[in-house]
Protein backbone atom coordinates (compact mmCIF):
# COMPACT_ATOMS: atom_id res chain seq x y z
CA UNK A 1 0.00 0.00 0.00
CA UNK A 2 2.81 2.40 0.94
CA UNK A 3 4.65 1.65 -2.32
CA UNK A 4 1.50 2.35 -4.35
CA UNK A 5 1.08 5.70 -2.55
CA UNK A 6 4.72 6.59 -3.18
CA UNK A 7 4.45 5.60 -6.83
CA UNK A 8 1.38 7.80 -7.20
CA UNK A 9 3.18 10.78 -5.59
CA UNK A 10 6.23 10.40 -7.80
CA UNK A 11 4.14 9.89 -10.91
CA UNK A 12 2.16 13.05 -10.14
CA UNK A 13 5.40 14.91 -9.44
CA UNK A 14 6.83 13.94 -12.83
CA UNK A 15 3.51 14.73 -14.49
CA UNK A 16 3.38 18.26 -13.04
CA UNK A 17 7.00 18.97 -14.00
CA UNK A 18 6.76 17.43 -17.39
CA UNK A 19 3.28 18.44 -18.43
CA UNK A 20 3.53 19.39 -22.12
CA UNK A 21 1.70 19.03 -25.39
CA UNK A 22 4.91 17.78 -27.01
CA UNK A 23 5.56 14.07 -27.42
CA UNK A 24 9.00 12.54 -27.06
CA UNK A 25 10.69 10.92 -30.04
CA UNK A 26 12.24 8.38 -27.66
CA UNK A 27 9.99 5.36 -26.94
CA UNK A 28 8.84 5.24 -23.33
CA UNK A 29 9.96 8.81 -22.59
CA UNK A 30 7.92 11.88 -21.77
CA UNK A 31 9.04 15.46 -22.35
CA UNK A 32 9.01 18.53 -20.11
CA UNK A 33 8.04 22.04 -21.20
CA UNK A 34 11.73 22.93 -21.25
CA UNK A 35 12.50 20.14 -23.73
CA UNK A 36 14.01 17.45 -21.50
CA UNK A 37 13.02 13.89 -22.40
CA UNK A 38 12.72 11.73 -19.28
CA UNK A 39 11.82 8.20 -18.19
CA UNK A 40 11.63 6.85 -14.65
CA UNK A 41 13.63 3.61 -14.44
CA UNK A 42 13.24 2.61 -10.79
CA UNK A 43 11.44 4.09 -7.82
CA UNK A 44 13.11 5.32 -4.62
CA UNK A 45 11.54 5.52 -1.20
CA UNK A 46 10.35 9.09 -1.69
CA UNK A 47 11.67 10.12 1.72
CA UNK A 48 13.70 13.14 0.59
CA UNK A 49 13.71 15.53 -2.34
CA UNK A 50 16.77 17.67 -3.20
CA UNK A 51 16.65 21.43 -2.86
CA UNK A 52 18.88 24.15 -4.23
CA UNK A 53 22.23 24.31 -2.31
CA UNK A 54 21.86 20.76 -0.99
CA UNK A 55 24.82 18.46 -1.55
CA UNK A 56 23.77 15.46 -3.60
CA UNK A 57 25.54 12.22 -4.46
CA UNK A 58 24.55 10.71 -7.79
CA UNK A 59 25.60 7.73 -9.85
CA UNK A 60 25.63 9.15 -13.37
CA UNK A 61 26.56 7.98 -16.84
CA UNK A 62 26.68 10.14 -19.96
CA UNK A 63 26.09 8.75 -23.44
CA UNK A 64 25.80 10.09 -26.95
CA UNK A 65 22.42 10.02 -28.63
CA UNK A 66 23.67 6.85 -30.39
CA UNK A 67 24.22 5.17 -26.98
CA UNK A 68 28.03 5.46 -26.84
CA UNK A 69 29.17 5.74 -23.20
CA UNK A 70 31.74 8.52 -22.56
CA UNK A 71 31.54 9.01 -18.78
CA UNK A 72 30.40 6.95 -15.80
CA UNK A 73 31.01 7.56 -12.12
CA UNK A 74 29.83 8.58 -8.66
CA UNK A 75 29.76 12.33 -8.15
CA UNK A 76 29.06 14.49 -5.10
CA UNK A 77 28.47 18.22 -5.49
CA UNK A 78 26.37 21.17 -4.40
CA UNK A 79 23.18 21.49 -6.41
CA UNK A 80 22.70 24.95 -7.94
CA UNK A 81 19.64 26.54 -9.53
CA UNK A 82 19.14 25.82 -13.23
CA UNK A 83 20.86 28.57 -15.23
CA UNK A 84 18.98 27.93 -18.46
CA UNK A 85 15.99 25.95 -19.73
CA UNK A 86 16.71 22.29 -20.26
CA UNK A 87 19.76 22.17 -17.99
CA UNK A 88 20.90 19.02 -16.19
CA UNK A 89 20.09 20.67 -12.84
CA UNK A 90 16.43 20.30 -13.78
CA UNK A 91 17.01 16.55 -14.08
CA UNK A 92 18.47 16.33 -10.56
CA UNK A 93 15.55 18.31 -9.14
CA UNK A 94 13.06 15.87 -10.66
CA UNK A 95 14.41 12.95 -8.60
CA UNK A 96 13.80 11.91 -5.00
CA UNK A 97 16.04 9.75 -2.84
CA UNK A 98 16.73 6.39 -4.50
CA UNK A 99 15.11 7.25 -7.85
CA UNK A 100 16.75 6.22 -11.09
CA UNK A 101 15.81 7.94 -14.32
CA UNK A 102 17.04 8.51 -17.86
CA UNK A 103 17.15 11.92 -19.54
CA UNK A 104 17.88 13.36 -23.00
CA UNK A 105 18.83 17.05 -23.26
CA UNK A 106 20.88 19.35 -25.57
CA UNK A 107 24.59 18.47 -25.56
CA UNK A 108 25.75 21.92 -26.75
CA UNK A 109 24.31 23.71 -23.72
CA UNK A 110 25.62 21.05 -21.32
CA UNK A 111 29.23 21.40 -22.46
CA UNK A 112 29.32 25.14 -23.18
CA UNK A 113 27.07 26.51 -20.40
CA UNK A 114 27.27 23.87 -17.64
CA UNK A 115 30.83 22.57 -18.01
CA UNK A 116 32.07 25.81 -19.61
CA UNK A 117 34.13 23.93 -22.17
CA UNK A 118 33.92 23.14 -25.87
CA UNK A 119 31.74 20.40 -27.30
CA UNK A 120 33.80 17.23 -27.93
CA UNK A 121 34.36 16.18 -31.51
CA UNK A 122 32.46 12.91 -31.11
CA UNK A 123 29.20 14.84 -30.54
CA UNK A 124 27.70 16.75 -33.46
CA UNK A 125 26.36 20.27 -33.17
CA UNK A 126 22.69 20.26 -32.22
CA UNK A 127 22.74 16.68 -30.90
CA UNK A 128 21.06 15.55 -27.72
CA UNK A 129 22.93 13.52 -25.12
CA UNK A 130 21.66 11.06 -22.53
CA UNK A 131 22.23 10.98 -18.79
CA UNK A 132 21.22 8.00 -16.65
CA UNK A 133 21.08 9.19 -13.04
CA UNK A 134 20.45 7.53 -9.67
CA UNK A 135 19.99 9.76 -6.62
CA UNK A 136 22.17 8.13 -3.95
CA UNK A 137 22.24 10.71 -1.15
CA UNK A 138 20.97 14.19 -0.24
CA UNK A 139 22.55 16.40 2.45
CA UNK A 140 21.93 19.90 3.71
CA UNK A 141 24.89 22.30 3.79
CA UNK A 142 25.20 21.80 7.55
CA UNK A 143 25.20 18.00 7.26
CA UNK A 144 27.85 18.18 4.52
CA UNK A 145 30.15 20.48 6.53
CA UNK A 146 29.90 18.24 9.61
CA UNK A 147 30.72 15.16 7.54
CA UNK A 148 33.63 16.96 5.86
CA UNK A 149 35.05 18.05 9.22
CA UNK A 150 34.83 14.53 10.61
CA UNK A 151 36.42 13.07 7.47
CA UNK A 152 39.35 15.52 7.47
CA UNK A 153 40.02 14.75 11.14
CA UNK A 154 40.00 11.05 10.31
CA UNK A 155 42.55 11.40 7.49
CA UNK A 156 44.98 13.73 9.28
CA UNK A 157 47.62 10.99 9.22
CA UNK A 158 47.20 10.26 5.51
CA UNK A 159 49.86 12.83 4.57
CA UNK A 160 52.53 10.70 6.28
CA UNK A 161 51.08 7.57 4.69
CA UNK A 162 51.34 9.13 1.22
CA UNK A 163 55.03 9.94 1.76
CA UNK A 164 55.70 6.30 2.69
CA UNK A 165 53.89 5.03 -0.43
CA UNK A 166 55.77 7.53 -2.61
CA UNK A 167 59.15 6.44 -1.19
CA UNK A 168 58.27 2.77 -1.69
CA UNK A 169 57.38 3.44 -5.32
CA UNK A 170 60.59 5.40 -5.97
CA UNK A 171 62.67 2.63 -4.35
CA UNK A 172 60.83 -0.09 -6.27
CA UNK A 173 61.41 1.69 -9.59
CA UNK A 174 65.03 2.45 -8.60
CA UNK A 175 64.51 6.17 -9.19
CA UNK A 176 67.11 8.36 -7.53
CA UNK A 177 65.99 11.71 -8.99
CA UNK A 178 65.48 14.70 -6.73
CA UNK A 179 62.15 16.53 -6.67
CA UNK A 180 61.70 20.18 -7.67
CA UNK A 181 61.29 22.75 -4.90
CA UNK A 182 57.52 22.13 -5.01
CA UNK A 183 57.89 18.32 -4.76
CA UNK A 184 57.41 17.42 -8.44
CA UNK A 185 59.52 14.58 -9.90
CA UNK A 186 60.58 15.10 -13.55
CA UNK A 187 61.77 12.21 -15.76
CA UNK A 188 62.58 13.22 -19.38
CA UNK A 189 61.74 10.54 -21.97
CA UNK A 190 62.26 12.34 -25.31
CA UNK A 191 64.30 15.57 -25.38
CA UNK A 192 63.91 18.22 -28.09
CA UNK A 193 65.15 21.73 -28.82
CA UNK A 194 61.71 23.14 -29.53
CA UNK A 195 59.96 26.24 -28.23
CA UNK A 196 59.68 26.80 -24.48
CA UNK A 197 56.34 27.53 -22.84
CA UNK A 198 55.43 30.96 -21.45
CA UNK A 199 52.31 32.39 -19.82
CA UNK A 200 49.75 33.23 -22.49
CA UNK A 201 50.93 30.58 -24.96
CA UNK A 202 48.37 28.14 -26.34
CA UNK A 203 49.67 24.63 -25.79
CA UNK A 204 48.45 21.31 -27.16
CA UNK A 205 49.33 18.21 -25.15
CA UNK A 206 48.64 14.53 -24.96
CA UNK A 207 48.66 13.14 -21.44
CA UNK A 208 47.95 9.91 -19.61
CA UNK A 209 47.33 9.91 -15.87
CA UNK A 210 47.74 6.75 -13.84
CA UNK A 211 48.14 5.44 -10.30
CA UNK A 212 51.25 3.73 -8.94
CA UNK A 213 49.72 0.36 -9.86
CA UNK A 214 49.68 1.55 -13.52
CA UNK A 215 45.89 1.75 -13.65
CA UNK A 216 44.97 4.63 -15.98
CA UNK A 217 42.39 7.14 -14.74
CA UNK A 218 42.53 9.64 -17.64
CA UNK A 219 44.00 9.55 -21.15
CA UNK A 220 43.72 11.94 -24.07
CA UNK A 221 45.35 9.23 -26.17
CA UNK A 222 42.50 6.79 -25.57
CA UNK A 223 40.01 9.52 -26.44
CA UNK A 224 42.14 10.40 -29.49
CA UNK A 225 41.63 14.03 -28.50
CA UNK A 226 44.70 16.10 -27.50
CA UNK A 227 44.02 18.75 -24.87
CA UNK A 228 44.55 22.42 -25.75
CA UNK A 229 44.56 25.34 -23.31
CA UNK A 230 46.09 28.74 -22.66
CA UNK A 231 49.06 28.26 -20.36
CA UNK A 232 48.83 30.22 -17.12
CA UNK A 233 45.03 30.49 -16.98
CA UNK A 234 43.51 29.26 -13.73
CA UNK A 235 41.54 26.01 -13.43
CA UNK A 236 42.70 24.60 -16.78
CA UNK A 237 44.83 21.78 -15.35
CA UNK A 238 46.00 20.71 -11.90
CA UNK A 239 48.87 22.72 -10.41
CA UNK A 240 51.45 19.95 -10.83
CA UNK A 241 50.58 19.39 -14.49
CA UNK A 242 50.92 23.10 -15.23
CA UNK A 243 54.34 23.17 -13.57
CA UNK A 244 55.29 20.03 -15.51
CA UNK A 245 54.32 21.48 -18.91
CA UNK A 246 56.26 24.64 -18.08
CA UNK A 247 59.43 22.52 -17.73
CA UNK A 248 59.09 21.07 -21.24
CA UNK A 249 59.80 22.19 -24.79
CA UNK A 250 57.73 21.61 -27.91
CA UNK A 251 58.00 18.01 -29.13
CA UNK A 252 59.22 16.59 -25.83
CA UNK A 253 57.76 13.67 -23.91
CA UNK A 254 58.24 13.29 -20.14
CA UNK A 255 57.06 11.43 -17.06
CA UNK A 256 56.06 13.32 -13.94
CA UNK A 257 55.34 11.99 -10.46
CA UNK A 258 53.00 14.49 -8.84
CA UNK A 259 52.31 14.47 -5.09
CA UNK A 260 48.74 15.08 -3.97
CA UNK A 261 49.41 18.67 -2.85
CA UNK A 262 50.06 19.50 -6.53
CA UNK A 263 47.36 17.15 -7.84
CA UNK A 264 43.97 16.51 -6.22
CA UNK A 265 44.88 17.28 -2.63
CA UNK A 266 43.28 16.24 0.62
CA UNK A 267 39.82 15.96 -0.94
CA UNK A 268 40.61 13.90 -4.02
CA UNK A 269 39.03 14.57 -7.41
CA UNK A 270 35.48 15.88 -7.72
CA UNK A 271 34.57 12.76 -9.71
CA UNK A 272 35.61 10.49 -6.84
CA UNK A 273 38.08 8.64 -9.09
CA UNK A 274 41.21 9.99 -7.34
CA UNK A 275 41.18 9.35 -3.56
CA UNK A 276 42.45 11.97 -1.06
CA UNK A 277 46.21 12.21 -0.48
CA UNK A 278 47.08 10.26 -3.61
CA UNK A 279 50.25 10.82 -5.63
CA UNK A 280 49.79 10.27 -9.36
CA UNK A 281 51.92 9.77 -12.48
CA UNK A 282 51.43 11.73 -15.69
CA UNK A 283 53.03 10.90 -19.02
CA UNK A 284 52.98 14.14 -21.02
CA UNK A 285 53.76 14.89 -24.66
CA UNK A 286 53.97 18.59 -25.57
CA UNK A 287 52.71 18.51 -29.15
CA UNK A 288 52.59 22.20 -30.01
CA UNK A 289 53.30 25.65 -28.55
CA UNK A 290 51.60 28.65 -30.18
CA UNK A 291 53.20 31.79 -28.83
CA UNK A 292 50.81 34.22 -27.19
CA UNK A 293 51.09 37.91 -26.46
CA UNK A 294 52.61 37.33 -23.01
Amino acid sequence: MRRCRTLLIVSLFFLLLGCSKKSSRFPGYSITETGIHYKLISLGDGSAKPEILNYITVNVSYRTVKDSLFFQGLRKFQLTAPRYKGSIEECFLMLVMGDSASFYFPADSFFVKTLETSRPKFINKGDLMRADIKMMDIQTEKQYQLEKEAFLNWINDFGDYERVILKQYMDGEKLSIAPSSSGLYYIPVVKKEGKSVAVGDTVTVNFEGRFFNNKIFDSTKKRNEPFQFVYGQKWQVIEGLEEAIGMMKEGEKSLFIIPSKLAFGEKGSSTGIIPPFTSVIFEVELIEVKKGKG
